[in-house]
């Protein structure tokens, strides 16, 4: 087994206390972690040997003992026993036989060198890691979206069924607690951050609670004014169109526009522009009276 210099692996000093042991492990453990190294066995390696380096130099009893023996730590309990015996004060030198060394991790996730350390039977512990975070985006109807509706997508495998709150934001994200990927070692999942694209299959124009549509109506109706029935997603709605009635004119109507998030019964407004069409393809006679109406 080779020796394994854990102080390198963290790229941390010898003289570093806890914390900044801690902070190099999270660090690099987030760096080399498998879910951002998919299929990379070296990223896999390097991340099993942060985890057995922050085993070792976050207790303080294993760090003790590989301070103290070092390169020979693999003998450190026969050396423990004959330091007990013998009392004797003077640090146990590197001189000793070289010893051909195998760096190979096992199922456990530990190497060879650190097994050698505590024997196949030793109690193991290794860091629990969270799982990585995912993002997704979901498109939504606009016309659901005026609604409070459940659906269902799929992430990772899983089929998912949430609820969508009425008055739902394009671009608006949410988090799934624990739907991300699994934790490593017992670790807790990731979360899923959920961002929702609407998709506008409407006549209206949203902006924010407040929908806007573009409604046209005769030269008729524009001159001498009536009633107008138009279709909203609060249903079918009249409006009277006042006589002279110019073009581009818009009319508010409160209260029917979206449905505001997470505040039920409470609506922006409905804002209709009126086009005015002209005729087309006029008789001889309605010709004639547009005449004489152009003379008056």
């Amino acid at each position: 087994m080779e020796f394994i210099d854990y102080y390198k692996v963290l790229g941390v000093d010898k003289s570093a206390d806890a914390d900044t042991i801690k902070k190099a492990y999270r660090k690099l453990a987030r760096k080399y972690h498998p879910d951002v190294n998919p299929n990379d066995k070296d990223a896999h390696k390097k991340f099993q040997q942060i985890n057995e380096a922050n085993e070792v130099l976050s207790d303080a009893e294993k760090r003790k003992k590989y301070d103290l023996y070092g390169k020979d730590w693999e003998h450190g309990e026969a050396r423990q026993q004959y330091y007990n015996a013998q009392r004797q004060s003077q640090p146990f030198g590197n001189g000793g036989g070289q010893f051909s060394y195998s760096g190979d991790f096992d199922d456990s996730g530990f190497s060879d060198f650190f097994s050698s350390l505590f024997g196949g039977g030793a109690k193991r512990s290794q860091a629990k890691f969270r799982g990585q975070d995912v993002n997704a985006t979901l498109e939504v109807q606009l016309s659901n979206a005026f609604h409070t509706h459940q659906q269902t997508f799929s992430i990772n495998g899983k089929n998912i069924r949430i609820t969508i709150p009425a008055g739902i934001e394009n671009g608006q994200v949410i988090k799934l607690k624990g739907h991300g990927n699994p934790g490593q070692n017992g670790g807790p999942n990731g979360d899923l951050y959920l961002t929702f694209q609407l998709i506008n299959n409407t006549p209206f124009k949203r902006m924010n609670n407040d929908l806007y549509l573009s409604q046209e109506i005769d030269l008729y109706t524009a001159v001498l004014g009536g009633d107008l029935t138009i279709d909203t997603p609060h249903g079918k709605i009249k409006l009277k169109v006042k006589p002279e009635t110019q073009n581009n004119t818009r009319i508010r109507v409160k209260g029917k526009g979206f449905p505001v998030y997470k505040s039920e019964g409470n609506f922006g407004d409905l804002y209709v522009t009126y086009t005015v069409k002209i005729p087309q393809n006029l008789t001889e006679k309605q010709r004639q009276l547009f005449t004489e109406l152009s003379k008056l």
